[in-house]
């Protein structure tokens, strides 16, 4: 018998899997027709057996259409007493009387709940996010009155009321609230400044979120001169705005309250630098040098300010000679103040880049970087970049086949890092100067492989610039012309360089070369500093060459210049925002998005991007 049982079980089993699927079928088919009535049948059935919220929720949908009131309060009762600890299914019961006009049964339902609230900030927070998800402003707001004094000191619900007020619009009280936080453990501040972030927009001019925090955060420093705390947001605040002057008063006013010996100001200056705000980098880092008590970060400050001239030399190019004399004497000082020696290293090197590429000093850079190789514990690493630094000089005064030598020294000895692989594409370049393009094709085989995106970009572009060329006439000659012509950029011989590229296009004006010599003409350009003539040979490029391969590397070279040299974001924008949506396929996309999203929060609405 009980085998007969057992069979039976087994026969019906899926026939009642079948039956509940046949009836979500016909639901669900009744639902999405609004034949409510009949869903409602079927959804029924399907809560008998499973009480979940989308069940209940479908059902109590399909009855509140057919207009079946107290079928509803039916419901919902049932649902309650199946979820005893699911606040929510009570408060929409008492949304439900209230809709009905029975404002004193939804009134109690509402006190009772508040009146049960343990003092534990999970049901606290559980009722307000019940009330929340309910439009219940009012019951929200009093539960979390209600749930303060109840949990007094033992949990903030800071988060809660800063995010009711914020609902509200009360930006005043929101901010308050954030601010009280802190107070309650000074932990929760990198919480804050993650919600603060995304609260205020650093970038409009006119941010009531922002002069109201400015405001709050100044008058709590005023009021608590003793809690740093304030003061170290504030000063935050002013960074995220960019207001790097004021942010520097407020540092040094905290430097000193912390005994902190000029680091917080040093730290500072080092954000100025990133952001390209030389002047006031310039002005923290003087600072610290001039601190009478020589601290421990004397030589970095030192370093850093001096670094600070080297950056304006080398990527703003508006230098006088007699600025470039003044900051070598400036790096002379330094040496002969702090020693040459290792500690000394990136001094050297600087002052060597500066006197070979801008001051005409080679002779005085090669000396110089002789002179470091010599100084007794540099690393392998060091010595290195010393010699790849001699390298590039010997490059710009001719001596290729010296210069050939040290990069070959380098490769040889790191030739599985980065710097091995730029050392063996600077050699292959010499060959290439010299018009070996079969052993510099070689050579540039190897580092297209590199695990240096950069080199084997370069390798990439001078290999295919190869290819693409070389061998177009019977004598090489335009080829060999072209890269004559680049050496001579190399060695700021622009002039020269340039009767090469125009005798290139007048005697072979068939040459696939246009759109090459278009591009190195704005590099000779950018290297002098001559910003308008970079962007006029750019956009030539782009207008005659638009389809050929170094269309992309053109709009992303001016979206360059207009963000770091002309500091005219919303044009910058405008040729990142080209190759996103013009060139998909651009080596430059990946960038290009990341400096578009940078800058878009600065720009007008009207430039955008998905």
């Amino acid at each position: 018998m009980k085998n007969i049982i057992f069979a039976i079980l087994i026969v019906l089993s899926p026939l009642a899997g079948s039956a509940q699927e046949s009836d979500q079928q016909l639901a669900q088919h009744y639902f999405v027709n609004e034949e409510y009535d009949k869903a409602a049948v079927y959804y029924e059935r399907l809560y008998d057996k499973d009480h979940s919220k989308f069940y209940f929720n479908r059902l109590i949908t399909c009855i509140e259409v057919t207009g079946e009131t107290k079928e509803v309060e039916k419901l919902l009762k049932r649902q309650i007493s199946y979820f005893k600890m699911d606040q929510e299914y009570e408060i929409q019961l008492a949304k439900f009387y209230e809709i009905n006009e029975e404002s004193g049964k939804a009134d109690k339902i509402y006190e009772d709940l508040i009146t049960k609230m343990q003092a534990q900030s999970r049901d606290v927070i559980g009722l307000y996010n019940a009330f929340k998800a309910q439009g219940n402003n009012e019951m929200a707001f009093r539960t979390l009155e209600k749930g303060r004094k109840l949990l007094k000191n033992s949990y903030p619900l800071n988060f809660q009321f800063a995010e009711y007020y914020g609902s509200l619009g009360d930006t005043e009280k929101m901010m308050g609230e954030y601010l009280d936080l802190i107070e309650y453990h000074s932990s929760y501040q990198t919480t804050l400044k993650r919600i603060l972030v995304n609260q205020i927009d650093f970038t409009e001019d006119e941010s009531e979120e922002y002069e109201i925090l400015k405001r709050a955060l100044i008058e709590r420093t005023q009021q608590n001169p003793g809690d740093l705390i304030y003061s170290e947001l504030l000063t935050w605040l002013f960074i995220q705005r960019q207001n790097f002057s004021a942010a520097l008063i407020h540092v040094k006013a905290l430097d000193k309250r912390t005994d902190a010996n000029g680091r917080l100001v040093y730290d500072l200056g080092t954000i100025c630098s990133e952001n390209k705000d030389y002047s006031t980098a310039r002005k923290a880092f003087k600072y610290v040098v001039d601190m009478s008590d020589k601290t421990s970060i004397y030589l970095q400050a030192y370093n850093s300010l001096l670094n600070i001239k080297f950056l304006e030399a080398t990527t703003q190019r508006n230098f006088t000679q007699v600025e470039l004399n003044q900051t070598i004497a400036d790096y002379d000082l330094a040496l002969f103040e702090f020693g040459k020696r290792r500690s000394t290293f990136s001094l050297m090197m600087e002052k060597a880049h500066i006197q070979a590429f801008y001051a005409n000093d080679g002779d005085g850079a090669i000396a110089g970087l002789n002179e470091l190789l010599e100084v007794y514990g540099l690393t392998d690493m060091q010595k290195a970049e010393a010699k790849l630094a001699l390298g590039d000089i010997h490059v710009l005064h001719g001596d290729v086949w010296e210069a050939s030598l040290l990069y070959m020294q380098i490769d040889k000895q790191f030739k599985y890092e980065p710097i091995g692989h730029e050392a063996k594409f600077k050699n292959a370049r010499i060959f290439y100067y010299d018009g070996e393009f079969e052993f510099a094709q070689s050579q540039l085989d190897v580092l297209k492989r590199s695990t240096s995106k950069l080199i084997a970009n370069d390798a990439i572009n001078l290999s295919l610039l190869i290819l693409e060329n070389y061998g177009m006439d019977s004598n090489y000659i335009a080829m060999n012309w072209f890269a004559n012509a680049d050496l001579l950029i190399e060695q700021h011989r622009y002039p020269e360089a340039f009767v090469l590229f125009d005798s290139i296009i007048s005697e072979y004006p068939a040459t696939g070369l246009g759109d090459d010599i278009q591009m190195k003409k704005a590099r000779s350009m950018e290297l002098q500093g001559k910003w308008s003539g970079a962007i006029q040979e750019l956009e030539e490029l782009i207008e005659f060459y638009g389809d050929d391969i170094l269309a992309d590397d053109a709009l992303f070279k001016l979206g360059d210049i207009y963000e770091n040299h002309l500091m005219d974001n919303a044009k910058a924008a405008e040729y990142y925002r080209k190759i996103l949506f013009d060139n998909k396929g651009s080596l430059y996309s990946e960038e290009s998005r990341k400096r578009f999203q940078k800058l878009k929060k600065s720009l007008p609405k009207e430039v955008g991007v998905n």
